[in-house]
């Protein structure tokens, strides 16, 4: 099976080197499943030729909010729509997540609590998961087709789905804690308040559920859909 993943922004420079670019850390969290991954950088202008371009689809976190200007967002939402007609299995992380939602008919906007930084417990479906966020923005209108899963009292729409083809989650499951730790200091200072920052910190040895997430979305993108 074929993943195509929609890169919405890249991994800052300084952490580049040790944990790669936001598409690897996914093949990394999705290796082992058998899947043939493939990446346009969207963030950049590149496209797929159309959703056929592959079986399933994933869209990255970005620093970017889903309601900025760029020339990119309208493709892209564009594209998610032409996914969804199609029933194709998608998954959005972070600002995938929002941009999904807006496509959709919903609304994105930056959250008037504030940020959400490192690790965070969320209930999904009854069960408590803890994963890493990094987000101000928030998805805060629900398109019609979209039910909730999970969330908590500061992101209620954390984890939504549509039909049996679409999943999206807020945090990340493909961050590690250590590059949490390195967000912190190289994207988070002077953006983040620092009491945040430096609360988040030291909880960064906070086992997180990263691995079922993984099965999860493995077990998603199989799933047989008629």
């Amino acid at each position: 099976m074929k993943i195509g993943i929609l890169q919405t922004g890249h991994s800052p420079e300084d952490l580049y080197g040790d944990f790669g670019d936001y598409d690897a850390m996914f093949c990394e969290l999705l290796g082992g499943n058998g899947f043939e991954f493939q990446t346009w950088a969207v963030v950049d202008g590149i496209f797929p030729d159309g959703p056929e371009a592959a079986d399933g689809w994933l869209i990255t976190g970005s620093k970017h909010g889903a309601y900025e200007g760029h020339a990119w967002i309208a493709p892209l939402e564009d594209l998610i729509r032409a996914i969804d007609a199609r029933k194709q299995p998608l998954a959005g992380i972070c600002f995938g997540h929002q941009i999904i939602a807006q496509a959709l008919g919903g609304k994105v906007e930056k959250y008037t609590g504030g940020w959400a930084i490192g690790p965070v417990t969320y209930t999904v479906d009854g069960k408590d998961l803890t994963l890493n966020a990094w987000h101000q923005d928030q998805v805060v209108e629900l398109p019609e087709t979209a039910r909730v899963l999970g969330g908590n009292s500061f992101c209620r729409n954390g984890v939504l789905a549509y039909g049996d083809h679409i999943i999206s989650w807020q945090p990340h499951p493909e961050f590690p804690s250590a590059f949490v730790g390195g967000l912190i200091e190289k994207r988070g200072r002077g953006v983040v308040p620092d009491t945040l920052l430096d609360a988040a910190a030291s909880k960064l040895d906070t086992p997180v559920d990263n691995q079922q997430i993984a099965t999860f979305l493995a077990e998603f993108y199989r799933k047989e859909r008629t």
